[in-house]
């Protein structure tokens, strides 16, 4: 059962958060990381990005926590489906946050289209589909585009979710208000940074056995 429900954009530090939250104890945080090891979860955030209903429970079983794409696409759902979580909003400069994107999730997923491995192929095509396509109509690689959709995704999850239960958050404030919120004691050691674009390739092409 989620506890967690984090509602940024991938590339605003999710990969940093998710590994903050583990530390924390939200164990195990869902991540995209996660659809790598679960094939199957393909095909049914497939069918929740066409609006079929979904077991969010079922989808979510083992995990406390999530952050990234795809599951930031469906934060309101989540907060039906899970009434006493609490959100985090990660957020980050948003000209930063384009670039980024282009340099890590939209590189990659674009190299990989042309893949000889089926499976890697299958991954970046759904990374096309279920990013790109549906969250940016196909046009991240227009600037103008892609930011004003990240600003406004961000101004409906600050809109919509009642103020006691969201903590807009950014990496750089580290572990202070993100153990606030969450009401649990600040671990004796820095904060985790995965922010690199060598860090992301690696993690993300490497992912732990058990994340």
């Amino acid at each position: 059962m989620l506890k967690v429900i984090g509602a940024g954009f991938g590339r605003t530090g999710t990969l940093s958060l998710k590994f903050a939250l583990e530390k924390l104890g939200f164990t195990k945080c869902y991540h995209m990381m996660e659809v790598r090891q679960h094939e199957d979860h393909l095909d049914v955030w497939r069918a929740v990005h066409r609006g079929e209903p979904v077991d969010w429970e079922r989808l979510f079983e083992g995990y406390q926590a999530s952050v990234d794409w795809p599951s930031c696409n469906f934060w309101r759902e989540q907060l039906l489906a899970f009434p006493d979580a609490k959100v985090i909003l990660s957020q980050r400069d948003p000209e930063r946050w384009h670039a980024s994107v282009l340099a890590t999730i939209y590189k990659m997923s674009s190299e990989n289209l042309s893949a000889e491995n089926p499976k890697v192929r299958a991954g970046a095509e759904w990374a096309r589909e279920i990013i790109r396509d549906r969250v940016f109509d196909g046009r991240v690689e227009d600037a103008d585009w892609a930011i004003e959709r990240f600003r406004a995704h961000s101004a409906a999850v600050q809109a919509e979710v009642p103020a006691e239960r969201l903590l807009v958050f950014e990496a750089a404030q580290g572990w202070g208000p993100l153990c606030e919120f969450l009401e649990v004691p600040v671990p004796d050691e820095d904060y985790p940074r995965v922010n690199t674009t060598e860090q992301f390739t690696e993690i993300f092409e490497n992912p732990p056995a058990e994340a």
